[in-house]
């Protein structure tokens, strides 16, 4: 499968690289990349990045970059983005593609009024919503309209944010913080075309965190949403986000889940 927004010469940028879905997306999008295209991997896990590289057509030029995105500051985001482009800079890509992965799921241990640490607070939402944010800056101020760069920006987002459930109260609201900071992106920048995907239930292990605590407990809504939905496989959610990419029916900065037409 091909699609337009990765053909020719790509500077791509995954986050959340070592595992599961931002591995998969390595995986299915590094092979549509056009010749001299550079993929830069980002996420805490070294030993995951690397294979993730493994994994990767031998021959394109990837890099990575082990990095707690909570804790990184938009200098060091941009260095490691700079040196990956060499003096040849930004405008050597034809396109620039982001795709905001890393996440993570919180403690469900906590009911909403039991959330009342405001060190915990800052620390989900330094990595799930205030990192995504600066890097996004960063990447749209390297590659910015001056480049003449095609830019496209991937939030993976989730069905919760915009389905609340019991006991996910930091994942549900930071989700739904991240995806709304990507509407406004979008609305602010005309010229970039921006996708907010839900990948459904997938088998990772967020997931399978999610379904030992909830089969423990008494979380009905939530048992009842991960009984009724069929688990994808990290292949089967990235085939359709390229599917989505490929059709282009969305709205820049839409919601567009798995199981959307």
């Amino acid at each position: 499968m091909s699609s337009s927004f990765l053909s020719g010469k790509v500077f791509l940028l995954v986050t959340g690289a070592s595992q599961g879905i931002g591995r998969q997306i390595a995986q299915s999008f590094a092979p549509l990349l056009g010749d001299d295209s550079s993929v830069l991997l980002i996420a805490r896990n070294a030993g995951g990045l690397q294979e993730t590289v493994n994994k990767l057509p031998r021959g394109l030029s990837v890099h990575t970059a082990s990095i707690d995105l909570s804790t990184a500051t938009a200098h060091k985001l941009k260095d490691v983005i700079n040196k990956v482009l060499g003096a040849a800079g930004a405008m050597q890509f034809e396109k620039a593609v982001v795709v905001h992965n890393a996440a993570s799921i919180g403690d469900l241990t906590k009911s909403t009024v039991a959330m009342t640490d405001f060190k915990i607070w800052q620390e989900y939402y330094d990595l799930n919503v205030f990192a995504p944010a600066v890097l996004n800056g960063v990447f749209m101020e390297i590659f910015n309209d001056y480049t003449k760069v095609v830019r496209l920006v991937i939030n993976i987002s989730s069905f919760n944010a915009i389905q609340p459930y019991e006991f996910m109260g930091y994942y549900c609201s930071g989700k739904a913080a991240r995806e709304m900071f990507f509407k406004v992106f979008a609305i602010e920048n005309p010229n970039v075309n921006v996708l907010n995907y839900s990948p459904g239930p997938v088998d990772t292990d967020m997931l399978h965190a999610v379904h030992t605590y909830t089969s423990e407990v008494k979380h009905e809504e939530t048992k009842k949403f991960m009984k009724n939905r069929h688990v994808l496989t990290t292949e089967q959610t990235v085939t359709r986000l390229l599917e989505v990419l490929k059709l282009q029916k969305y709205k820049s900065g839409s919601h567009v889940d798995y199981y959307n037409n």
